[in-house]
């Protein structure tokens, strides 16, 4: 068995749409699971949807007829007039019109049952036009094998629950019902009591990783615009090198620290099994790629550059001049786990602790709120995050290019470089 993950922008056209099921349909000698996106950049505009996000009545039922003409426009040109997906995809919007226009209760879990929409669209389409065409597929709604606990918007795997629940759901398909192939979702999960959840943004491969360890996959494939894990995002960089192999502790450091080809729970769960994991182009298919799996070191050594952007630099001070203890470390670490923030970078001083994490307005609301009562806040925002595995200090000055660094950090083979946007 084969797991196979494609992203949104795999995804995200009539074209790309037939492009993938080229490749698919090129690699039904065993059986395959087929995880896939939200359809394009359509997660971002349902972030717009969520309950509670500032919008007027307008401006919603404006996005939600952006996100359904997108979506029917291109199922239109892939689909028969008269296929019954059709009619799932007019109902699945007509229930996110219902799910954003409700009261918000709070953020994260109103976030989990809005954006998971993207993802079942786009399978309830994709998986429609497959079978139109003849590559015979059965769908499979993720939530009802994927368990996590209630941690909104970065869901707590119950790896047994889930394993045993893959096993049973997905391995009956192949068995039972003689199918080849299973298209799923990424990014999103369920609970005991049936509420969706997600896996941290951009976790699609996470889910991937998820079911290639829970059903003993042969090889997992993520398949991006890219033609392998390169050292560089090609967006900040014009000559970019091609890692050919990656040990799995060297993928998950560089995933930790904001790789955007893998998301950063992806390889443990595949480690464990000693799955490898490929990293391929969907516009050149046959071409080699990359794996990550039981090596040494890179191959070949090169320095490798992760940027964050769009970051917030925020600096907390006990409003009673007392020391950044224990006591004190506790309450804002209390408060980070609450609101479920991710932290990129922290450093603390007898006087001051600060932390960096990617921009949200409402997130940063909300951290003020329950801090400033004890604790003076300040805060930068767009702020760029460089970290650079393997560097010396030719490096950092050419990457920083005279840019004043706020925050740096710096360990035997890792930098990581707070510094103003260009």
């Amino acid at each position: 068995m084969q797991v196979f993950k494609f992203g949104g922008a795999s995804v995200n056209s009539v074209e790309a749409i037939k492009n993938m099921a080229h490749i698919v349909a090129d690699h039904l000698e065993e059986p395959l699971v087929v995880v896939v996106s939200a359809m394009g950049k359509t997660t971002n505009l349902l972030e717009k949807l969520i309950p509670g996000v500032p919008k007027s009545e307008e401006e919603r039922k404006q996005l939600i007829t952006q996100s359904k003409d997108y979506h029917l426009g291109i199922a239109q040109q892939l689909l028969p007039y008269n296929d019954p997906t059709l009619e799932r995809l007019h109902q699945l919007f007509d229930q996110l019109d219902k799910t954003s226009s409700q009261n918000p209760t709070t953020y994260n879990f109103d976030y989990d049952q809005t954006v998971s929409f993207g993802e079942i669209i786009s399978t309830t389409l994709i998986s429609g036009y497959l079978n139109s065409v003849g590559i015979s597929n059965k769908w499979v709604d993720v939530r009802q094998i994927i368990r996590t606990d209630e941690n909104y918007r970065e869901g707590i795997v119950d790896f047994e629950t889930t394993r045993l629940q893959a096993q049973d759901v997905i391995n009956s398909k192949f068995k039972i019902q003689n199918s080849k192939l299973i298209i799923t979702q990424g990014f999103i999960a369920g609970t005991a009591a049936g509420t969706t959840t997600t896996l941290g943004r951009e976790g699609s491969d996470y889910s991937a990783s998820i079911l290639s360890y829970c059903l003993d996959a042969n090889s997992m494939t993520i398949w991006k615009d890219v033609p392998g894990f390169l050292n560089a995002d090609p967006k900040f960089f014009a000559n970019t090198i091609k890692i050919n192999k990656i040990p799995f502790n060297e993928a998950i450091e560089l995933a930790y620290y904001g790789a955007s080809v893998i998301h950063p729970k992806t390889v443990k769960p595949i480690q464990n099994k000693g799955i490898r994991l490929n990293i391929k182009s969907f516009i050149d298919p046959s071409a080699e790629g990359s794996v990550i799996g039981p090596f040494e070191s890179i191959e070949p050594m090169t320095p490798l550059y992760i940027f964050k952007n769009n970051q917030l630099l925020i600096s907390i001070q006990p409003k009673d001049f007392s020391f950044i203890a224990e006591d004190n470390l506790q309450t804002i670490f209390a408060v980070l786990a609450k609101l479920n923030v991710r932290v990129n970078m922290m450093q603390n001083s007898a006087l001051s602790f600060s932390l960096c994490m990617d921009y949200n307005e409402i997130l940063l609301n909300q951290i003020r709120e329950k801090l400033e009562s004890h604790f003076r806040l300040v805060y930068n925002t767009g702020l760029q995050l460089i970290t650079i595995r393997y560097y010396n200090q030719m490096i950092i000055d050419e990457i920083v290019a005279g840019r004043n660094i706020i925050l740096q950090q710096r360990s035997r083979t890792t930098t990581h470089l707070l510094v103003d946007s260009k």
